[in-house]
């Protein structure tokens, strides 16, 4: 006689059956007693089922999130090329180590494509299969019920005068009209119902594969630039024409846009007092468009998150500030440079500094060509003598003031190196300086002009106070994709998290006494009130139709239900009954 024991979880899932199977297309974790030493195809197929599998996807997403932090720490190649220089001069020994590790282009190096290429294939991975399965399920029928239905975590039974046909009848009509897929095998109703819990999984998934594609042709096909325009300038998209531009690998200077813009004015008002002083409550660019070459022009006002946009390129107002006008004389009274110098703000209140040179067309009083060079600092309302130093107390132009030190000699920019247009190199400069031997410096009102020592020229501070606003132009092909991706993952979460899917099944027996025995049950994907509270309902709906027999009940128990526990008469929900072992919820990919 043998002495092998049964596990009686293995018996609850034999009494399952088809009905107990996994309620989503999740793969099925293996146990690893017992199986064979795995050979090159099998470390091939262990390896895929790794990479596919929810935790190493999720690892992976961890992994793409935690790589994209130095890209946005430390400075990058293609976006400021100045701030990375200026990275590497400072920290000398931290750059050759950043350098090895691609730190400098964070979204283009070997360990980052690696990781982003790793996890679409898991996501591919995943998909392709439980999606096939998912398309079997829909065109499959819910399992007959199992032999034990007391075995089930939600359990109902009554008898009823009605035939079990009636029954029948009447339960199949009912799970019908509440939406469930229902169907009449064995002699009961199955039924069930929540596709659109593993639809709006696979939907998630699908989701995430189109916002990485969208990712991916977005940094590969977009172009991005910024411009300074003053008013009454104007810009035209070709790429001589941007301050700065940086593209993606496949990009193609044939791919811009052909459209041209006027800044007309800049309109901005702001707070007066209060806590919000000087906060903006206006905030335009008002331009005159041509899309094309020779298109009609259009009047349109650019506001914060509000850019114009003509066939997928968009421009966004991004900053403003002043550009105040100087006329520059050389030691014979010769206007030499009447210009509009525009000043980058260090503030929100406007204070602002920059640079003027003069690089041709100026001669001494000896008549020796030189350049000259000013160091501005501007502030659009200024406090007054002796109230603190001299920032701006407004953003808008009610007492304007621009402070210059003087220059001259040579700019450098005969060299070749590319400069700063708004800083200054006194490097090869000499100082002007003032009666007491110190630098050339005065702060002048509108009007006010600044004449330079021994006859050297002169400076002067005009009424006319321009406005500049830059932009930045870009164009993004993949953001519509990566929109839709992301309102549909989003879709896609909420269906997988707040629809469960269950079965329910109703089974009516004829007993010996000639009195029919209902039984209904059911069974969730995971642990849920939801399915008992659900069962009790449609019980007493089902219970209207087919109501209890007035006969007292005789010691006979439908097939399969020997070994149960007797239930109640009336539909009742809240009697324990044994967990089937069926996967729990939240652990499948």
């Amino acid at each position: 006689m043998s002495d092998t024991k049964t596990n009686p979880r293995d018996d609850e899932r034999a009494d399952l059956g088809a009905a107990g199977a996994q309620l989503s297309t999740a793969p099925q974790e293996e146990s690893g007693t017992g199986l064979p030493a795995l050979g090159v195809i099998g470390w091939f197929r262990w390896i895929w089922r790794q990479l596919t599998s929810m935790r190493v996807a999720l690892l992976l997403l961890l992994l793409l999130s935690l790589g994209a932090i130095p890209g946005s720490l430390i400075p990058q190649q293609g976006t400021d090329e100045l701030k990375v220089q200026d990275f590497k001069d400072t920290h000398t020994t931290l750059a050759p180590i950043y350098e090895k590790l691609g730190l400098f282009h964070v979204y283009s190096s070997v360990w980052f494509s690696a990781i982003y290429i790793l996890l679409f294939v898991s996501l591919i991975g995943c998909i392709v299969p439980r999606t096939w399965q998912f398309v079997g399920q829909l065109r499959g029928r819910p399992p007959a019920a199992p032999k034990r239905l007391t075995r089930l975590p939600a359990y109902t039974t009554w008898r009823t005068d009605a035939s079990p046909e009636q029954v029948n009848e009447a339960a199949l009509a009912l799970l019908k009209q509440r939406r469930f897929r229902s169907h009449e095998v064995g002699g009961s109703v199955a039924a069930e119902k929540g596709y659109l819990r593993e639809a709006g999984n696979l939907a998630f998934h699908i989701a995430l594969i189109v916002l990485l594609l969208a990712f991916a042709a977005g940094q590969l096909f977009k172009s991005e630039g910024g411009k300074l325009i003053m008013e009454g300038d104007g810009f035209s998209n070709t790429l001589t024409q941007y301050d700065d531009f940086k593209s993606g690998s496949l990009f193609s200077t044939d791919e811009l846009e052909p459209f041209s813009f006027r800044l007309r004015g800049f309109e901005g008002t702001y707070e007066m007092s209060g806590p919000e002083r000087g906060t903006a409550r206006t905030y335009k660019a008002h331009v005159t468009y041509t899309e094309g070459v020779d298109g009609p022009e259009k009047k349109k006002a650019i506001e914060v998150n509000k850019p114009l946009e003509v066939n997928g390129t968009k421009v966004y107002l991004i900053g403003h500030g002043y550009a105040p006008t100087v006329t520059v004389r050389d030691g014979r009274g010769k206007v030499v440079s009447r210009v509009s110098v525009p000043l980058l703000p260090i503030d929100s209140m406007g204070t602002a500094t920059g640079a003027i040179k003069i690089l041709d067309g100026y001669r001494d009083k000896n008549g020796k060509k030189e350049q000259l060079g000013f160091n501005a600092f501007f502030v659009p309302t200024f406090a007054g003598e002796g109230n603190g130093q001299m920032f701006s107390q407004f953003p808008a132009p009610f007492n304007p003031r621009l402070a210059l030190s003087a220059y001259h000699g040579s700019l450098g920019v005969d060299s070749g190196i590319p400069q700063n247009v708004y800083q200054l190199d006194t490097r090869k400069m000499q100082k002007f300086k003032d009666s007491k031997g110190e630098l050339l410096k005065k702060r002048l009102k509108v009007g006010e002009t600044m004449k330079l020592p021994n006859g050297a020229g002169s400076i002067t501070f005009e009424k006319d106070l321009k406005q500049w606003a830059t932009f930045q132009i870009s164009r993004e092909p993949g953001s519509g994709w990566a929109l839709g991706g992301a309102v549909a993952a989003i879709a896609g979460l909420a269906g997988s998290l707040f629809i469960q899917r269950r079965r329910v099944w109703v089974r009516a027996v004829r007993g010996a006494d000639g009195v029919t025995v209902v039984e209904m049950a059911g069974l969730g994907r995971s642990e849920s009130a939801k399915v008992p509270e659900e069962l009790a309902a449609l019980a007493e709906t089902l219970h209207e139709r087919a109501p209890s027999t007035s006969e007292p009940a005789e010691q006979t128990e439908p097939d399969g239900a020997a070994d149960a526990p007797r239930a109640s008469e009336t539909p009742a929900t809240d009697e324990p009954h044994p967990t089937p072992d069926v996967p729990a919820e939240g652990a499948e990919k």
